[in-house]
């Protein structure tokens, strides 16, 4: 973001004294497209102060966004087994830091580079660059989350690895520019979200894991 800022700022003083000096229309029209796209760089990587839920029988959206899929799925990398999955797609205009859906440990971790297929098209989840992240509550309940790099995305960040202990609503990592969010929910979880809801990372709750397990 300060490296954007230095950028804009140079491309300024360089046009205002050296290449534009005497157009003051184009000046001014490119100081205030640099002042909009800064502010867009600004919204975009952000991390809000808000009240986090945080409780061990619910799942968190780990991301802002619109829910975009809820439905009954095999997810074949890790449990190879049916489970409920609830998307969010990110765009440009949304926060994109990435939270912990729940407490507990990370049991796997993988990246996989890929393609930028736009976020909602069916195969970006298993073609785009994207991570699988598993972590394992308290109670034994396993809830795997996958970031998906968008068409205009071109970096995924994490900070977790295996065996490493998360809290739910803390940082957990990034997806740059437009971007999706997959969580797989064990079949009897109760989901409390619907499709085009929109969800706020780290505070709106995605669905209930008091009778949830991975039997």
């Amino acid at each position: 973001m300060i490296t954007t800022g230095l950028v804009l700022l140079a491309l300024n003083l360089i046009a205002y004294f050296f290449l534009i000096p005497e157009n003051a229309t184009v000046t001014i029209l490119l100081a205030v497209v640099s002042l909009v796209l800064f502010g867009l760089v600004v919204q975009f990587f952000r991390i809000p102060d808000r009240p986090l839920t945080t409780d061990e029988t619910q799942v968190v959206a780990p991301a802002d966004g619109t829910v975009v899929v809820i439905e009954e799925t095999e997810e074949s990398e890790y449990f190879k087994a049916n489970r409920r999955q609830v998307s969010i797609f990110m765009s440009p205009l949304n926060v994109h830091v990435n939270l912990n859906p729940v407490s507990g440990i990370v049991r796997y971790f993988k990246y996989y580079p890929g393609k930028y297929l736009v976020a909602w098209h069916p195969k970006s989840s298993t073609e785009n660059e994207r991570t699988t992240v598993v972590i394992e509550s308290a109670s034994g309940v396993q809830v795997l989350m996958r970031q998906i790099a968008g068409a205009v995305a071109r970096r995924i960040i994490w900070y977790v690895k295996e065996g490493q202990p998360v809290k739910q609503s803390q940082e957990m990592g990034f997806i740059k520019f437009g971007s999706r969010v997959d969580v797989y929910l064990p079949l009897n979880a109760e989901i409390r979200v619907k499709i085009g809801d929109r969800t706020k990372g780290g505070v709106t709750v995605l669905a209930d894991l008091k009778e949830a397990s991975d039997l």
